[in-house]
């Protein structure tokens, strides 16, 4: 098993679709973060509002509220939304389903008949994919705002690394999703599609949206989308932790059995 590892880290750094993943991820943090400094500048309101745009008293609030976010509200307002989720979930997705497309999953199980260890390094790998792509998200939106002039109130530099540890557990959960699709469909656009869907949280509003008319109890807070966005609460930092791990094994526990079932189930 872990020279199947070893050989699928070896792919990873390898692959264009890591590399596009990551640069995908940078380019989109840079331009939300391009948009909160135009917005929080008062000048550029001015200027909007002068050359006739209409400019009313939210747009201000809002501009205020940006300029008053330390590093950890403005991190969970860029990240906390599922945007990496996404990002995970394409990534992962496309990795694994390389080995399908292109045939090479015959030759791995060849040399390794225990399709659990297949699973197994797949799962090893999505947790390496998620935590890849949370310190990037967390150091780019960390650093980005200085880019373009603006001036976050500093946060502890403890608190920070705790928001990021406590992000990348649901983020992989989230990779092993994918990777259980991957290994049902063996398709990369309903693997992609859902990623976006429940990514996003359309899923948890989707859910929410039937509990509430069927009185159901709040499920949707469990969902991934869901937890992720409720890591970090302004007015008392890291909160639920508890809930946090016992989402994130919950899922994770339900998504690799899921694959390893999907994988004894088919054919190669």
């Amino acid at each position: 098993m872990f020279n199947l590892l070893r050989m699928d880290l070896r792919r990873l750094f390898k692959s264009r679709s890591f590399y596009t993943v990551l640069g995908v991820t940078t380019v989109l943090i840079l331009m939300v973060t391009s948009m909160a400094a135009v917005i929080s500048a008062p000048e550029t309101l001015d200027e909007m509002g002068a050359s006739g745009a209409e400019i009313d008293e939210i747009d201000r609030r809002i501009s205020e509220e940006i300029r008053k976010m330390n590093q950890l509200d403005l991190a969970h307002e860029t990240l906390g939304g599922g945007f990496l989720l996404v990002m995970v979930g394409i990534g992962v997705t496309l990795f694994v389903n390389g080995d399908f497309s292109s045939g090479f999953v015959k030759n791995i199980c060849c040399a390794q008949p225990r399709r659990a260890s297949y699973v197994l390094s797949k799962a090893l790998i999505g947790g390496v994919y998620s935590g890849i792509v949370t310190l990037l998200g967390g150091v780019l939106i960390l650093l980005a705002p200085y880019l373009y002039g603006m001036r976050p109130v500093p946060s502890a530099i403890p608190d920070i690394l705790r928001y990021l540890f406590w992000l990348w557990p649901p983020h992989w959960a989230f990779a092993l999703m994918a990777l259980s699709l991957v290994l049902l469909t063996r398709s990369t656009t309903l693997g992609i599609i859902l990623s976006l869907v429940a990514g996003s949280g359309l899923t948890s509003i989707l859910v929410g949206t039937v509990g509430k008319v069927l009185r159901w109890p709040p499920v949707e807070r469990y969902l991934l989308a869901s937890v992720v966005n409720s890591i970090y609460v302004p007015q008392s930092g890291i909160a639920q932790v508890w809930v946090v791990l016992a989402c994130t094994i919950a899922w994770a526990v339900l998504y690799g059995a899921g694959s390893l079932l999907a994988m004894e189930k088919r054919d190669i």
